[in-house]
């Protein structure tokens, strides 16, 4: 059995692959979502990573979507209890930015959508300079206090403004971000790498990122001349040179290695960085979900070996 991962700052304790959302309402339908949760469970899994915005990008949607699927499922399997939920606010159009009065305006809706009394880690979804940190930390602090959140973690803030935060948090006495959200894999590893990772190291919190397998590239199902028929597909063009093909024929060896999916080794590699908890990464089918679930741990001389050609 798996064994699960503490996170730092907080008493959660969770699955070393946290379950992307995003799909849930938009390339997955209800039923697949539920599919794609209930082999999660089967496979260990209990924490899941949506947003109020997902997915708001898909024509005749409005938002929460995502949220609303996740809140069916967990009632219909009444589980709630043994779920860690992440969701966000600030991208939502008709509920946008971090001042006080949106924060619990939306995440009144969230409860609502994930039929739920409380959200385990609410972030701020990006920054919000035009909302003045202090209030938009009050406001946490406030509804940390009555229990309608847990933890609360920064999604997509600069390592300047994350350490702001963190910074008046302890001034203060505000509830402090736990957790930092951004993009971060074998071929984006910037700004993590550059000006995030040493705020959250030095601060003791987590990286917990997404696009782990850079939407899908690192999963392997690209290749030189084959057609991928994905609505990320157009995302990954950029991926698709020497350098990025070189990378896939060197987690193609991994994988034999290890007899794992070229998609673990991918999140290993992430998950070998001591600033990560956990990565997150979604899956679309049963069988995607089966092959980003499995749990490998690298050896030092194929860190290294990933570490150089993604360099």
């Amino acid at each position: 059995m798996t064994q699960k991962i503490s996170i730092p700052e907080t008493d959660l304790v969770v699955h070393p692959l946290c379950l992307g959302g995003n799909v849930f309402g938009w390339s997955a339908d209800g039923a697949q979502s539920f599919a794609i949760l209930d082999a999660y469970v089967e496979a260990g899994g209990n924490f899941i990573d949506t947003a109020d915005v997902y997915s708001e990008w898909k024509p005749g949607n409005k938002g929460g979507e995502s949220e609303t699927i996740i809140g069916n499922w967990m009632k219909s399997r009444g589980n709630r209890s043994e779920m860690v939920i992440a969701t966000k606010v600030a991208k939502l159009s008709t509920r946008p930015g971090l001042s006080p009065e949106n924060i619990s305006a939306a995440l009144e809706d969230s409860l609502r959508r994930l039929q739920t009394d409380y959200i385990d880690l609410y972030y701020s979804h990006e920054d919000d300079a035009k909302t003045p940190m202090e209030q938009t930390l009050l406001r946490y602090t406030e509804l940390i206090s009555v229990g309608k959140i847990r933890y609360i973690g920064a999604s997509q803030h600069t390592g300047a403004r994350l350490a702001d935060a963190l910074e008046l948090s302890k001034r203060d006495g505000y509830a402090a971000y736990v957790a930092l959200q951004d993009q971060y894999n074998l071929v984006e590893r910037n700004p993590f790498e550059s000006e995030q990772e040493e705020v959250v190291r030095s601060y003791g919190i987590s990286a917990i990122p997404f696009f782990g397998l850079a939407k899908g590239f690192l999963s392997g199902k690209y290749r030189p001349g084959v057609a991928v028929d994905s609505v990320r597909a157009d995302g990954v063009l950029s991926y698709q040179n020497e350098k990025g093909w070189a990378l896939i024929e060197l987690l193609d060896q991994l994988s034999r290695k290890y007899g794992s999916s070229i998609s673990a080794i991918s999140l290993a590699w992430l998950r070998s960085n001591p600033a990560v908890s956990t990565p997150i990464a979604s899956a679309r089918t049963v069988e995607q979900l089966r092959e980003i679930v499995q749990i490998v741990e690298l050896e030092d001389a194929d860190i290294d070996a990933l570490d150089r050609a993604s360099a």
